[in-house]
């Protein structure tokens, strides 16, 4: 039982790393101008939606998978600060956040 449960953080680690590897790069800008910034966040709903399901899925309770993944969203921002060419913004904080709460509901209500 408990190398199930070990195991199921192993995707969580992954996952946090991709995240951190993409938020090392300097700049993201495609040079679509507005669609640019919609689909960037577009896909930091989906990377943290994905998130929020893996830390469910390791967890188990709802209230903890969100509180783990919104504080790991919040140290990427802090990150992302000391990224040349990129910025830690609360806006994205609260977007990233947005993302875990759909995933973990979408993923909890699928599990029952």
């Amino acid at each position: 039982m408990v190398g199930a449960r070990v195991s199921h953080w192993i995707p969580v680690l992954l996952w946090a790393g991709l995240i951190f590897s993409l938020s090392s790069i300097p700049s993201l800008d495609t040079g679509l101008g507005t669609w640019d910034v919609v689909l960037r966040k577009l896909a930091h709903l989906a990377e943290y939606a994905i998130l929020g399901m893996l830390a469910y899925r390791a967890v188990r309770r709802e209230p903890l998978a969100i509180a783990l993944a919104s504080a790991y969203a919040a140290t990427d921002e802090l990150h992302q600060a000391f990224v040349s060419g990129r910025h830690g913004s609360p806006l994205d904080w609260l977007i990233d956040t947005g993302g875990v709460v759909a995933g973990v509901v979408l993923f909890a209500r699928a599990a029952r």
